[in-house]
């Protein structure tokens, strides 16, 4: 994510924001700049924006800015569609009539749209392929039934479900010790689901299939069957020296799954590090292992064992930030030579997609 800054004032703006702080002139995030434009009104319900790459373009504003105040994305006003890019790929919405539900999926569209400004980033496309019958990326965030039955969250087919109930701390905390998940966040859901997504797009029918393969698994083995032992058994012992987390023992669409949800985190993370000008130089001189500079990566295209120099130094420096906090490990995970490879694979294949 990149540091935003107020077009008039210049303060430092936030990805969420609907203002400027400090000078509260009006903000809209522009999907086809990936770029957060001070805005001034034009008249007829339109904007015009003010970030020099915009060049005082108009837009509009998502329908559910105006309706709900949940999204601060605009639209280019030669766009007929009412939603922006990020909630146009909406299908289903929690029921708004419930008071409770609307904060709920505000924080459910706060990560969908930091998870769409990631793909934004990757320049990869939402829309699939009709015409060789790959469904576009859809999503429906949805509350379980009045008569107890469980919306299960998951992918199928480029359709994301994510039960609302996610966005509730208190449950998703329950949901994380109870499946003895060291990291469950919003976040994370909309990676790891986007990822199995992007599978069919980037792996299947593609010439990374074999690599993949030889990488991560046959997929052709029975899913249903190796969730249900990875239920029962948990994961192998020694799961830590070939996969970045437990769950992506399960079966190779999970480690696909997870290894491409920690991809996100890092890229993510180092870019905006970068942009905040994060550097890390200790002063021990047997702790140069710990430096980092960020700065250093001048965009996702860098080659991966670049970025994960950059990587390590941040991880160890936010856990020990965070623990001198008293809060868990930001990044509580160890990578092994095996996880690293697989990381690479989905910085290639992301980076440069290719069908047959």
């Amino acid at each position: 994510m990149k540091a935003f800054h107020c077009d008039i004032c210049g303060s430092l703006v936030f990805f969420e924001n609907f203002r400027c702080l400090k000078c509260n002139h009006a903000l809209g995030f522009l999907p086809d700049l990936i770029d957060l434009s001070t805005i001034d009104s034009a008249g007829n319900g339109l904007y015009r924006a003010l970030a020099p790459e915009a060049r005082l373009r108009l837009y509009k504003p998502c329908a559910n800015t105006q309706q709900y105040q949940i999204c601060n994305w605009l639209i280019p006003i030669e766009d007929l569609n009412t939603f922006c890019a990020a909630c146009r790929l909406n299908v289903v919405i929690p029921d708004l009539t419930i008071s409770e539900n609307i904060e709920l999926w505000r924080q459910l569209e706060a990560a969908k749209r930091r998870m769409i400004y990631t793909l934004l980033r990757l320049n990869i496309s939402t829309e699939g392929a009709p015409d060789q019958s790959r469904s576009p990326l859809r999503f429906r965030f949805m509350t379980d039934a009045a008569d107890g039955k469980s919306v299960m969250t998951g992918h199928d087919n480029g359709m994301i479900t994510i039960n609302l109930a996610e966005a509730d701390p208190a449950e998703r905390e329950r949901r994380r010790v109870s499946l003895r998940e060291p990291f469950r966040t919003l976040l994370g859901h909309m990676r790891h689901e986007v990822a199995h997504f992007y599978w069919g797009e980037v792996v299947e029918n593609t010439r990374y299939l074999e690599p993949f393969r030889n990488l991560f698994g046959d997929e052709r083995q029975g899913y249903v069957t190796s969730l249900q032992n990875y239920y029962r058994q948990g994961a192998p012992s020694d799961w830590r020296t070939r996969h970045v987390s437990a769950y992506a023992a399960s079966h190779p669409w999970e480690d696909w799954a997870e290894t491409s949800a920690h991809y996100f985190h890092i890229s993510d993370t180092v870019e905006t590090a970068a942009s905040f000008g994060v550097a890390l130089r200790p002063k021990h001189p047997d702790a140069q292992a710990m430096t980092a500079d960020p700065k250093s990566i001048p965009d996702l295209n860098t080659p991966f064992p670049k970025i994960l120099e950059q990587w390590l130094p941040l991880t160890f420096a936010l856990n020990e930030l965070n623990r001198g906090m008293g809060l868990p490990d930001l990044y509580p995970f160890a990578l092994s030579s095996v996880a690293i490879e697989k990381l690479s694979f989905v910085h290639e294949v992301l980076r440069h997609p290719g069908r047959n």
